[in-house]
């Protein structure tokens, strides 16, 4: 007998699920070094977050490397060395498909700090402390 359709909160809650699989396979294959590259070797890269498409069949891996240096060398070498990872994760996990990965930049550490930097601006804090008294 078929299985009834999913529901669209069960189909996301699975892609979050399987996102963080990727996440902690990518991590760990990280930090345990185990890709050979001395780009990705002289760094620490955090995998911040795993974006799966609905089919399951393509993940975007954001990544920052720690201190910020280096991130486009560092994505460089995620990208020449792509075959292994998703090789590794489809090996590791057991997944139908093998999901393409793409690798991207984290920019949301920067946009924190952007805004952060705009609270603090004396001027925006005056008209903070305004909103608050009013």
């Amino acid at each position: 007998m078929a299985r009834p359709p999913a529901s669209p909160e069960m189909r996301s809650v699975r892609l979050l699920k399987v996102g963080e699989q990727v996440r902690h396979v990518l991590s760990e294959l990280l930090l345990r070094q185990e890709v050979h590259d001395d780009t990705l070797t002289a760094h620490s890269v955090s995998v911040t977050e795993v974006r799966m498409s609905p089919d399951l069949r393509h993940a975007t891996v954001f990544v920052k490397p720690l201190l910020g240096e280096d991130e486009e060398v560092v994505l460089k070498a995620l990208r020449t060395n792509t075959a292994f990872f998703q090789r590794e994760v489809a090996a590791r996990l057991k997944l139908r498909f093998a999901a393409k990965l793409k690798f991207l930049g984290d920019e949301s550490f920067d946009e924190a700090a952007r805004i952060e930097r705009l609270l603090r601006d004396p001027k925006v804090a005056r008209d903070l402390g305004a909103d608050e008294a009013g």
